[in-house]
């Protein structure tokens, strides 16, 4: 399996960010870390192993970034405002510095994105905020409510990168074209979250599967077990 190691200084962030690339082509998928993980985290955890078939057969070209979520939603250091706006900016990284390149490269007009636990966070939050940009997502484990992380502080900038609240409202076409699945465990820490996010997508007649898990809870040996299905399903 073809493994590529990146390291540059973003202008979006004003900071170096590593990124891990495996395979040597196929459709790109954007795989974001958990709370406060880096861009090694997947495969540490064994989640690139789980689907080292569709890497290499060529299916799938999986791209994992760093996070900077100790700069934004857990850096208590901050007042809740900058918190959102340094996620805003890492946002605007991910498309200009990630996603952008990739389609551009690759003459696609769009990527999947995918997460476990925090990193589902993240890949519906860039993906309801960018649907032109986005044809798969997949969340495992995902959390879509960040109010908890701001104590109490609200403004534009949460509202839009709050998906629970900014969904409803948004009704780009390209979300109904889009292929999205919400998995969990039966046991989940976060499935309640999972289940006010599959209402919302019902009531706006959005197209979903929503995939809870029989006796499994929040970590790693679920993600590793739903991960190569979802991908199949590029």
């Amino acid at each position: 399996m073809k493994e590529q190691h990146h390291k540059w200084y973003s202008p979006t962030l004003s900071k170096d960010i590593e990124m891990l690339v495996f395979g040597h082509a196929g459709y790109p998928v954007i795989l974001f870390p958990t709370t406060m993980g880096k861009h090694n985290e997947c495969k540490d955890m064994k989640l690139i192993e789980s689907v080292r078939w569709f890497v290499e057969q060529g299916k799938v070209q999986i791209y994992c970034p760093d996070g900077i979520n100790e700069l934004s939603w857990y850096n208590k250091e901050i007042h809740p405002s900058q918190r959102a706006r340094n996620h805003e900016w890492y946002d605007q990284f991910i498309m200009n510095e990630i996603v952008n390149p990739i389609c551009e490269d690759k003459g696609l007009p769009k990527v999947a994105v995918a997460g476990p636990s925090f990193g589902g966070y993240q890949a519906s939050n860039f993906a309801f905020k960018h649907p032109e940009k986005v044809s798969h997502m997949f969340s495992m484990s995902g959390a879509f409510d960040i109010k908890s992380f701001v104590d109490g502080y609200y403004d534009n900038t949460v509202f839009f990168n709050n998906p629970i609240d900014f969904l409803p409202g948004n009704n780009h076409p390209d979300l109904w074209k889009m292929k999205i699945i919400l998995g969990v465990g039966e046991w989940d820490i976060c499935l309640e979250a999972n289940e006010k996010m599959a209402q919302i997508l019902r009531d706006k007649n959005i197209p979903f599967w929503y995939d809870v898990r029989k006796w499994a809870k929040h970590d790693w040996p679920l993600w590793r077990d739903i991960f190569p299905e979802y991908l199949s399903k590029l």
